[in-house]
């Protein structure tokens, strides 16, 4: 048995390290409070979203710093350019390839590489699982805890070339529908119709309420200036080649009817390329091949325009977002790339700001533009060779490769959220 003296001497011991761990922890807050919070705000915004996302639990005033709205923007505005996408899972990948789809077209499936190896990590979450109501879950679970499609990923561009990275999450869907500013919409496989709103970062998700269901449809997303609010813009094409539109806002989260664009815009029945978010507007090029001018909509109000282009466009040609302005790349002749700009929807018009001479690379389709580098990311159809331009050494070098079979799209990695801070948080 423990003598009474033994069993003093322990509590003491006891005590002892309490007190020295209390000791410990308001030394270390100590020495935090002589750092002044506009430094540590400083010092955090450098640091990669999913780093930042768990340095705010190392004490309460970074977390109240990483958790301010300001300082979101602010990380948001120092972050780089990637491209996301999803990667899908060995076992789905088994089926053959019916057809090859073209990198950006906006298809509500995408075929599976037939060598994708996939490998489910322990720590994968599905991001389905947060929609469900766990007391409704069967005794042997749900499909979207077992039997999930796809990874999230990104890939990044460093030191001359590129790199892939995980989020540790995993999807039903094989398909993101859009981005903005670190959130993206994917297809929701609970809900026929359905989309869901994900950070892949923070891995904060909110499903929308289903819209009008149709076969050929278009989502773009933006953020509104004026109120600072989220729009999700639905497009969609009745069997007459009708587009109709209906906008939801991630405040109200119900759908509501607008005027679409103009009867004959989008002509054969279909879309084009997914939309692209730039100077206040979503802008559609509504054809695959020979369009002469884009579907331009003000998200603010909400109204649609028809822009035309400086030249009509091949294949290979499209839209993206440069350095917060509208960019059109061109392929002039076999060995030049022309870079138009937009800077306002009523202004001057489309300016040249760049041409690039290439060595006969006429399928050279551009991906994203490097929000702070400036870099222009290409991808060479044959081969499916990835490069970079760098503007300041006019010269083009290949960093890597993509596949053919996944749709890839501008993102960037950040902490927005659309609810309050206090909110629970999807770990």
């Amino acid at each position: 048995m423990v003598t009474k003296s033994r069993r003093s001497a322990l509590l003491m011991l006891v005590e002892e390290r309490l007190l020295k761990n209390k000791t410990e922890e308001e030394e270390k807050q100590a020495q935090l409070s002589y750092i002044h919070k506009d430094c540590i705000s400083n010092i955090l915004a450098r640091l990669p979203a999913d780093s930042l996302h768990r340095s705010r639990f190392v004490c309460k005033p970074w977390y109240n710093v990483v958790q301010n709205p300001k300082f979101i923007d602010a990380h948001l505005q120092r972050s780089e350019s990637v491209l996301i996408f999803l990667k899908p899972n060995v076992k789905e990948s088994l089926h053959p390839i019916s057809k090859k789809l073209k990198l950006g077209e906006n298809e509500s499936s995408y075929p599976y590489p037939m060598t994708s190896t996939l490998q489910e990590n322990r720590n994968t979450v599905p991001v389905e699982s947060k929609l469900l109501d766990p007391n409704n879950v069967p005794m042997f679970g749900h499909p979207a805890l077992t039997s999930p499609k796809s990874s999230v990923q990104f890939m990044e561009f460093k030191n001359g070339g590129s790199d892939i990275v995980e989020y540790s999450l995993s999807c039903l869907g094989n398909n993101i529908r859009a981005t903005c500013n670190g959130l993206i919409l994917l297809d929701n496989k609970l809900k026929k119709g359905g989309v869901i709103v994900l950070n892949p970062v923070t891995k904060k998700v909110t499903d929308l309420p289903v819209g009008t269901l149709c076969h050929q449809e278009s989502y773009g997303f933006a953020m509104s200036h004026v109120t600072a609010e989220y729009k999700v813009v639905h497009l969609f094409l009745d069997r007459l080649g009708f587009a109709g539109c209906e906008i939801l806002s991630l405040h109200k989260k119900a759908w509501r009817g607008v005027n679409g664009p103009s009867f004959g815009l989008f002509s054969n029945h279909r879309f084009g390329y997914a939309p692209v978010s730039a100077i206040g507007a979503l802008h559609w090029m509504p054809h695959l091949k020979g369009s002469n001018y884009i579907v331009s909509m003000e998200v603010d109000k909400e109204t649609f325009h028809q822009i035309p282009l400086p030249k009509s466009c091949g294949f290979h040609d499209r839209i993206i977002e440069i350095g917060g302005s509208l960019g059109l790349v061109t392929h002039e002749d076999i060995n030049h790339i022309d870079i138009w700009i937009l800077k306002d929807l009523f202004g001057e018009g489309w300016t040249k700001q760049h041409s690039i001479t290439v060595d006969t690379k006429t399928d050279m389709v551009p991906l994203c533009s490097l929000r702070i580098k400036g870099d222009i990311i290409f991808c060479r159809m044959k081969g499916n060779s990835l490069y970079a331009f760098d503007f300041q050494q006019q010269q083009m070098t290949e960093i890597g490769k993509v596949n053919s079979s996944v749709k890839y799209l501008p993102h960037v990695n950040s902490l927005v959220t659309w609810v309050q801070a206090s909110e629970d948080i999807f770990d």
